[in-house]
C-alpha cells in the first residue's frame, strides 16, 4: 500500500510558539500554498482519504477535493499539554530543559513525548494495513508525517525534527 501524506499550509502564530493540538488559523497565503497541495496530487485515485480533525488538515482536504475525508484523532498533532500557545522562550516550566534534552522519550507537561505520538500514529497505520487499499492519502501535521516515516522503516527516530516536511509539504510511504 503507497500512503501519500501532506502537510497542512502555513499557519498564522508568531514564530517561536509551541502550538501542538491547538486549532490554530492558517496564513493568508493559504489558497496559493493548497493549491501546490492539489497540483501534487492530481490525477491519482485513492482508495480512502483520512485528516486530521484540526481545521488546519480539514480546511486542506477540502481544498484538495476531499471535504468528506474520514477524521481520526490519531492524526492530530503532538499534544503539548501546558505549553500550548506559549513562547519556547516564555515556557518557565524547569521540565521544558528535559524535553529539549530527551523529546523522544520526556512528554511536555500535561502532553505527550515523541514516542507517545509514535505509538499513536503506529496505531492508525496497523489499522489501516488490514484494509485491502492501494493508495492512501492522509492530511496532517508535520509530527504525523515524521512518525509515519519512523513506521515505516525510512528514518529513525532520532533523525525526526532533521526530517521535518516544509508546511504543504508531502512524503511517501509503502506499508
Amino acid at each position: 500500500m503507497k500512503v501519500y501524506l501532506i502537510r497542512h499550509t502555513s499557519v498564522d502564530v508568531a514564530p517561536g510558539t509551541c502550538y501542538g493540538q491547538t486549532d490554530v488559523p492558517l496564513k493568508a497565503s493559504f489558497e496559493e500554498e493548497a493549491a501546490v497541495c492539489k497540483s501534487r496530487i492530481e490525477g491519482l485515485v485513492f482508495d480512502k482519504v483520512y485528516t486530521s480533525p484540526l481545521s488546519r488538515c480539514t480546511r486542506l482536504a477540502a481544498f484538495c477535493g476531499y471535504p468528506g475525508a474520514e477524521r481520526d484523532d490519531r492524526l492530530k498533532e503532538i499534544n503539548c499539554g501546558k505549553w500550548e500557545m506559549k513562547r519556547y522562550d516564555d515556557i518557565s516550566d524547569p521540565r521544558l530543559r528535559e524535553w529539549y534534552d530527551d523529546y523522544l522519550h520526556v512528554p511536555a507537561t500535561g502532553g505527550e513525548s515523541f514516542m507517545d505520538l509514535l505509538h499513536r500514529v503506529s496505531s492508525f497505520l496497523e489499522e489501516l494495513k488490514q484494509h485491502p487499499y492501494e493508495q492512501v492519502l492522509i492530511f496532517a501535521h508535520g509530527g504525523v508525517l515524521i512518525s509515519a516515516q519512523v513506521y515505516a522503516g525510512v528514518i529513525k527516530p532520532e533523525q525526526g525534527f532533521d526530517a521535518i516536511s516544509p508546511y504543504g509539504g508531502m512524503v511517501v510511504i509503502d506499508l
